[in-house]
């Protein structure tokens, strides 16, 4: 019996899953992603009709196409199933317009899959509605906005800084955030100040600790100051310290004060949506947010359980939604106070707030059955899958279970006119904390208790010790790729589901770095791009016009504006800014600055120029000199040649000292010998892509792909877990699948001659595609 319906998704994975569910009535196709987009090689907006856009088939996909137009003849109803955001409504309407025959005369309907699991495929298939228009029109406003960014200011900064940069509406804000931190910690001036902490002891007890808080009516204050307010009291140096400690010493009335007791109860938080579910996996396994979302795509789609077979594990990933279905809700109930008894389950469901920027089109990430714990899925998904999947699952149970509660004490202590304070805190109840306990941006997810011994208000306290310690207040740190996505959602900068291909971006351009805390920080290009961008394109360049673009983009999508309007109301002033840039922009590409240097070999007095890796002294006799070095500024303003940093170690070809050196690949070891010895050895530490090393036979699926550079400084890409898997590859990794056999990534290298091209990394393959001049658009 022939099938009667078409269904068409856009990962093959999911497509697989689908047809195990549906049968012999569907026929379940997969897109491949786009199979339709603005053009790499040209803007491909109209600007002056109406911003249309021209759109076209993606190079290697006409053979999809033409596939999804033979499995359509025939059939009485074509679903189309992407998934269910913006971008996957944006898919939906592409396939709809180039891979449905134009004599087609049966439905075209829209179905949504919040999970993919048999109960919720066939409720999908069973209700289909209309193709959402305002969806795809918030994200064709949201693509022709960032292609008119990205296409014309990252021509201007090839011109004026050098080839290849990019410049993006999300990601060169979410750079602006980086560098302004930098800033902010180098023009940080550290204050000095000392804690008092005595250690007392009641009679016949235990001791404790407790710090000074206040000297006579001054409260000790010591906390970051905002600009023009006045320092609170504090001890400023050691004599002081010394002179307060003395008298404290000699003092034989310390008493309790006032005691101080209370409840706290701690709530358990709300599941996972995008943002927190790639902030807590980079801060409990350093995971980056692509690595993150790879394994919950997995999970999402499908994995073959056995006896189960092809179950989706996870509901939909991109999401910022707290809510969760009330039958989802019922049996994680069930679930607590079978597993853990009725204490820990809460009287009533436990609720969420949504954030004023949530458009809560999805329900919030959770598992999509409480019959598959870890233990049960472990033996059949990956490592970096189980490790997600056992943050969501324990995070949903969490979430509606009963709150933790403590006993909290403070305890006052006066002596002479000082007054300490202890406090303690005891847990008399885990609840959530039972099953899932949030990490700390150090890594450290602990809460001990701290007990104080039975006290009574005015009781005498022997005085054991007293110490007096210095400290310096701290500069706010620098994000980690958590803390930035964290500052990115709490300022409406992006959308959950660009997150991780932002930060992939301005890593990949090198406009920021990781130092050895995997924090980040910009490189020396990405605050000149920064600065010139702020100065040429101040808009473009804010955070809260960036958030209220958003919001725009949201009103689109209920219908409340229309998309043209937000795109015209943008492009206007755009425009006038970028015509204004192309003049008045700062040419560094063209800027020589002359020093008094002189040149090594030559004589001549060096100039600096701007490289791949910021400013360099170069001889200005090129070609027939190439002498080039690093050089310092002093405070006044001087130049002088950055002299080698010396090492202990021997060059093992002619026995000089080794020096460390700068080149165009960072940081490395060279002979001091050098030109007559040529001796170089790699410092780079691998860099982590995100990408999961391909399974058998072309590696070993479980490692990731990092970015490593050789002996003779030229980059290539491994597994981690080298030497136990030997995949290595030449040419840059890009995490999208291949549009043709569906490999998890595809192989990037760029060439003058060929510029930009893409091919599968399976050698059985034939994808190859041109990319263009190399603009990466990231919004």
């Amino acid at each position: 019996m022939a099938a009667k319906y078409l269904l068409v998704v856009e990962s093959p994975a999911k497509a697989k899953t689908l047809s195990k569910y549906l049968g012999r009535n569907y026929v379940v196709k997969a897109s491949v992603g786009h199979i339709a987009d603005l053009p790499k090689s040209k803007l491909g907006v109209d600007v002056d009709n109406g911003f249309e856009p021209a759109y076209e088939v993606i190079h290697g996909k006409g053979k999809i196409v033409a596939e999804l137009k033979k499995a359509a003849k025939g059939k009485e109803a074509i679903l189309l199933g992407p998934d269910p955001d913006r971008e996957g409504e944006a898919i939906a309407y592409h396939i709809a317009q180039r891979a449905i025959p134009k004599s087609y005369k049966g439905e075209v309907r829209r179905v949504l899959f919040n999970e993919i699991t048999k109960s919720a495929v066939k409720e999908a298939v069973e209700h289909p509605v209309e193709l959402d228009s305002g969806k795809f029109e918030a994200q064709q406003a949201r693509r022709v906005i960032d292609r008119l960014v990205g296409y014309q200011i990252s021509p201007l900064l090839w011109d004026k800084v050098r080839r290849g940069l990019s410049a993006g509406r999300v990601q060169s804000v979410a750079v602006r955030l980086i560098v302004e931190r930098e800033r902010e910690i180098r023009a940080f001036k550290p204050v000095e100040y000392w804690n008092l902490t005595a250690d007392l002891r009641p009679e016949d007890d235990q001791s404790f600790s407790a710090r000074l808080v206040e000297v006579g009516e001054n409260k000790i204050e010591v906390r970051k100051l905002k600009e023009g307010e006045q320092a609170g009291f504090r001890i400023e140096n050691e004599a002081q310290a010394t002179e307060l400690r003395e008298r404290l010493e000699a003092a034989d009335n310390w008493r309790v004060e006032k005691i101080k007791q209370s409840q706290r109860q701690r709530r358990a938080p709300a599941p996972f949506i995008t943002s927190t579910l790639q902030q807590e996996a980079s801060r409990r396994h350093g995971f980056q947010p692509r690595r993150t979302m790879h394994a919950a795509q997995r999970l999402y789609e499908g994995v073959e359980l056995g006896d189960r077979g092809l179950t989706g594990l996870i509901t939909y990933m991109r999401t910022d939604s707290t809510r969760s279905a009330p039958e989802a809700i019922s049996a994680v109930r069930s679930a607590i106070e079978q597993g853990y008894g009725k204490d820990y389950l809460p009287d009533k469901p436990n609720t969420f707030k949504a954030k004023k920027s949530a458009q809560d089109a999805h329900e919030a990430i959770r598992p999509t059955s409480l019959d598959l714990p870890p233990d049960a899925v472990k033996a059949y998904v990956g490592p970096d899958e189980l490790k997600v999947y056992t943050l969501v699952w324990n995070r949903f149970v969490a979430s509606q279970m009963a709150p933790a509660r403590y006993d909290q004490t403070s305890v006052d202590i006066r002596a002479e006119d000082c007054l300490f304070r202890a406090t303690g805190q005891v847990m008399r109840f885990d609840g959530f904390l039972r099953v899932f306990q949030e990490t700390s941006e150090g890594g450290d997810s602990s809460e001990g208790d701290a007990r104080l011994p039975d006290l009574k208000e005015g009781q005498a306290l022997g005085l054991d010790k007293l110490d007096a310690t210095q400290h310096f207040t701290q500069p706010p740190p620098r994000f980690s790729q958590a803390s930035l996505i964290r500052e990115m959602e709490e300022n409406g900068i992006g959308r959950p589901s660009t997150y991780a291909t932002v930060l992939s971006t301005i890593i990949g351009r090198e406009y920021i770095k990781q130092d050895d805390q995997k924090r980040l920080l910009p490189t020396q290009l990405g605050e000149l791009v920064t600065d010139l961008l702020v100065e040429s394109f101040p808009d473009i360049l804010n955070v809260d016009f960036t958030a209220d673009l958003e919001d725009h983009l949201d009103m689109v999508e209920t219908g409340k504006e229309d998309w043209l309007d937000i795109t015209r109301k943008f492009y206007e002033p755009f425009k006038a800014d970028l015509d204004k840039a192309k003049v008045s922009m700062r040419d560094v590409k063209g800027e020589v600055e002359e020093t008094d240097v002189p040149c090594e070999k030559c004589g001549k007095r060096l100039v600096i120029k701007w490289g791949r890796n910021g400013e360099f002294l170069a001889c200005p006799g090129y070609p027939e000199c190439k002498f080039t070095c690093n050089f310092v500024r002093n405070e006044d303003g001087s130049v002088e040649i950055e002299e080698p940093e010396a090492t202990d170690e021997v060059c093992e070809k002619c026995g000089k000292p080794m020096q460390y050196k700068y080149g165009r690949f960072g940081k490395f070891l060279g002979c001091s010998g050098y030109p007559d010895c040529k001796n170089i050895k790699s410092l780079n530490k691998p860099v982590p892509t995100g990408i999961r090393c391909p399974v058998a036979p072309l590696g070993c699926g479980k490692g990731e792909i990092v970015r490593k550079v050789s002996r003779r400084g030229k980059i290539f890409y491994s597994c981690d877990r080298y030497p136990d898997c030997t995949f290595a590859v030449w040419d840059k990794p890009i995490g999208s699948p291949c549009p043709e056999c569906d490999a998890p990534f595809v192989l990037e290298k760029t060439t003058k001659r060929a510029g930009t091209v893409r091919r599968c990394a399976k050698e059985e393959c034939e994808y190859t595609e041109t990319v263009g001049e190399g603009f990466a658009i990231a919004e």
